[in-house]
C-alpha cells in the first residue's frame, strides 16, 4: 500500500493557558514520496517537531489537511512509528520489554514476539543486552533501543524527532550510519526532523528548509548522494552543505534574536 504523504495547506497556531497565542506554522504544502528519506531542516523554534507530530497525529489538523494515501490523519497509528529526541524508554522495563511493548500493544501473536523482538534487538546491534534496563545503558544504546521498538511494529511510516541531537558527535555520526543501514535493509517513508545541516545532507533524498517562526516551506532541495557510501567524502557533500547553510544561516541568525 501506498504510503505517499499529502501536507496540505497545514497552518497551526498554540494556544497557551498563559500568555499570547503562538503562530507556529502558516501554509506548509509537501508531497512526501513513498519510501522517501524527507529532512525537515530549520533553526530552532521554526515548528518542525510541529509539523512532524501532526503527520503522527499527535497534535490537530486545525487548518489544512495531511493525508496517507487516501486517508486523513486525525490520530496516532501503528503504520506512523515515532522516534524521539529523548529515547522514551520504559526505565522500569528491560531493553527486550521496551521492544516486546509495541507488539503487545499492536496485538501480534504471543508465539511471534520473543523472536520478531529479537530480530530487532539484533539488527540495531543490542544483542547480548537484552535483559539491561535503560539506566544501564549509553545514550546511543537507548536510542538504538527506542529505533528497534519502533521498527518492531513494522510501520509503514517512520517520524524521526531530532533523534540524535542529545548524543554526543561520535555517537552521533555511528547512528547515522546505522540509521542508513537499516532503513536500506528495510524501506519505510521517513521524516526526519533535524537542524543540523551535514546531517541532512548525510542521510536525506530531499530537504524541506523551512523558515524561522511562523515556520514555512522555504526550499525544498534534492540531494544525490543518499545510496552512495562515499558522497560523504565528495565535493557535492560539501557543496550541498554550503547552499543548505546559506539558506538558513539568516534564518537561524533571526530565530536567534527573537529569543
Amino acid at each position: 500500500m501506498s504510503k505517499n504523504i499529502s501536507i496540505n495547506s497545514v497552518s497551526h497556531t498554540y494556544h497557551p493557558s498563559k500568555g499570547n497565542p503562538v503562530f507556529a506554522l502558516d501554509n506548509i504544502n509537501l508531497e512526501i514520496k513513498d519510501r522517501e528519506f524527507m529532512a525537515l531542516l530549520g533553526p530552532s523554534g521554526c515548528g518542525k517537531s510541529t509539523l512532524l507530530f501532526m503527520v503522527g497525529g499527535f497534535l490537530p489538523v486545525s487548518a489544512g489537511s495531511i493525508k496517507v494515501g487516501e486517508d486523513t490523519v486525525v490520530d496516532p497509528s501503528p503504520e506512523r512509528g515515532i522516534v524521539f529526541q529523548h529515547f522514551a524508554l520504559f526505565p522500569w522495563k528491560t531493553v527486550r520489554d521496551n521492544v516486546l511493548y509495541g507488539l503487545e500493544k499492536t496485538g501480534v501473536a504471543k508465539s511471534e514476539r520473543r523472536d520478531r523482538a529479537q530480530h530487532f534487538i539484533d539488527m540495531v546491534q543490542l544483542t547480548g543486552f537484552e535483559d539491561n534496563f535503560p539506566s544501564q545503558l549509553s545514550g546511543g544504546m537507548k536510542q538504538r533501543a527506542a529505533i528497534a521498538r519502533t521498527l518492531a511494529v513494522d510501520p509503514g511510516i517512520l517520524l524521526m524527532d531530532e533523534p540524535f541531537g542529545a548524543l554526543d558527535a561520535q555517537t552521533r555520526t555511528l547512528m547515522q550510519d546505522e540509521l542508513s543501514t537499516i532503513i536500506q535493509n528495510t524501506p519505510k517513508t521517513v521524516i526526519f526532523v533535524t537542524h543540523d545541516v551535514q546531517e541532512a545532507v548525510r542521510l536525506a533524498d530531499r530537504v524541506a528548509v523551512m523558515s524561522r517562526r511562523p515556520g514555512r516551506i522555504k526550499e525544498i532541495v534534492e540531494l544525490p548522494g543518499r545510496s552512495d557510501p562515499e558522497f560523504v567524502r565528495s565535493a557535492e557533500y560539501l557543496k550541498m552543505v554550503d547552499y543548505l547553510w546559506g539558506l538558513i544561516r539568516d534564518e537561524a541568525a533571526d530565530a536567534q534574536t527573537e529569543h
